[in-house]
C-alpha cells in the first residue's frame, strides 16, 4: 500500500516526494479530506499503467514485469504526515 500524505502538505515538500518516488520507487497517495484524490508513482509505473490502458496483452506483460508487490517494498516514513498504513498509529502520528 502506497504511503499517504495530505496535498496541502504535499506542495511542501514535492521535491522530496518527487525523489522517493523516482529513486526510492514508492507510490504515494495524495489525500484530500482523507480520501484518496491522485498518486506519485515512477515513470516506470507510468509506463505499466499506459500498457494496461492500451492493449490487454500489454496488461499482462506490464503485470508480469511489476515481480514484487507494493506491499513487500520496505516502508520509509516521511515525518511529516505520511504514515506506513499496516503500523499501528502512535502517539507521534496525532
Amino acid at each position: 500500500m502506497p504511503a499517504e500524505i495530505p496535498v496541502t502538505q504535499a506542495r511542501a515538500a514535492i521535491a522530496d516526494l518527487v525523489n522517493r518516488v523516482a529513486y526510492a520507487g514508492e507510490r504515494i497517495a495524495l489525500t484530500r479530506h482523507g480520501r484518496t484524490v491522485a498518486a506519485l508513482v515512477s515513470a516506470e509505473d507510468l509506463e505499466r499503467l499506459r500498457a494496461l490502458d492500451s492493449e490487454p496483452a500489454g496488461a499482462a506483460r506490464a503485470v508480469s514485469e511489476l515481480g514484487t508487490s507494493p506491499a513487500a517494498l520496505p516502508a520509509r516514513p516521511f515525518g511529516i504526515a505520511a504514515r506506513d498504513p499496516h503500523r499501528p498509529a502512535t502517539r507521534q502520528d496525532l
